[in-house]
């Protein structure tokens, strides 16, 4: 099956599932199947039970749909090899190893990522102040890199 170029996703801190359904060229009615199916996949739910995803939940549903979509795995297979690479993951770290080869530093134009959220923070501001509040601060800045630098190596490589 030919792979789909699915679109960049953008610099946001939380994403509609709308927006993610756009942005993994999946139906809505398929993410929330996807959560009962996938216990990785938990979106924040605030009023009227309107879903928030975050980045890394927009990553990972992409693997989902890799994996089901392009490489023919059932609903089961996938679910067991998302949990074999979280677990390899795991491994890995606590045997202290290095990222995987080709995993080059996330290089982050300053300017155009603080343009990016204030965007963002402009587009949610009369949102239920409890799913987004303000910008992020450089500690969260820093663990949000590393946590995408984890998600990239679970990704593994060609993503």
């Amino acid at each position: 099956m030919e792979k789909t170029l699915l679109p960049p996703i953008p610099v946001k801190r939380y994403f509609t599932i709308g927006e993610v359904a756009e942005l993994c060229g999946v139906k809505p009615h398929v993410l929330r199947y996807w959560e009962q199916e996938f216990t990785q996949l938990r979106p924040m739910k605030r009023r009227g039970n309107r879903r928030y995803y975050q980045h890394h939940e927009v990553l990972m549903i992409r693997r989902i749909r890799d994996l089901l979509y392009d490489q023919g795995f059932t609903i089961s297979g996938a679910r067991n090899k998302l949990q074999e690479m979280v677990q390899f993951e795991r491994e890995r770290r606590k045997a202290g190893e290095v990222p995987l080869e080709g995993m080059e530093a996330v290089e982050i134009d300053r300017e155009e990522f603080e343009a990016a959220l204030q965007e963002d923070m402009e587009t949610h501001e009369h949102d239920d102040e409890s799913a987004g509040g303000p910008g992020l601060d450089v500690s969260q800045l820093l663990r949000l890199r590393r946590e995408l630098h984890e998600i990239r190596e679970l990704l593994g490589p060609n993503h």
